[in-house]
């Protein structure tokens, strides 16, 4: 093999991984995104489990009984939690409001494509979730 094409594949394969790692940090970056504006703590964590994919401790944030409104329809919180956890994730967090409970964003689904969603978490007096409201946001 000539040097020049030594170089040549050389350089291809540098450029190659070079496109893998910044895909790679692509998806990092969507999944670990800025959640400053995220004030309360409950919710922040319990956000940062779900865009872990991290469903233990996504759950352990909500009373045994929590219960799951999509769209303004009883679903089943465990099972939803189970299955969407790891294939669904924000992409952005656009608006955040009732004293940090409220998230409105970006949504990836691997089922269900992008689209706007929002994330209402209710707490009880003991900083639990006891509900959550989830849906196609319209901002």
């Amino acid at each position: 093999m000539h040097s020049s094409t030594v170089l040549i594949a050389v350089a291809l394969l540098t450029g190659c991984m070079g496109a893998a790692a910044q895909k790679e940090n692509n998806n990092l970056k969507t999944i670990n995104m800025d959640t400053s504006k995220l004030s309360n703590p409950t919710v922040k964590a319990a956000f940062q489990a779900w865009q872990e994919g991290d469903s233990t401790l996504w759950l352990s944030y909500f009373t045994a009984d929590a219960q799951l409104l999509d769209d303004g329809h009883p679903r089943d919180f465990p099972n939803f939690s189970t299955e969407a956890i790891g294939h669904e994730r924000f992409t952005s967090i656009d608006i955040v409001k009732d004293s940090g409970r409220s998230v409105y964003g970006q949504f990836h689904s691997d089922t269900w494509g992008d689209f706007k969603t929002y994330f209402k978490f209710h707490l009880d007096a003991n900083g639990k979730i006891y509900k959550l409201e989830i849906g196609q946001a319209e901002y």
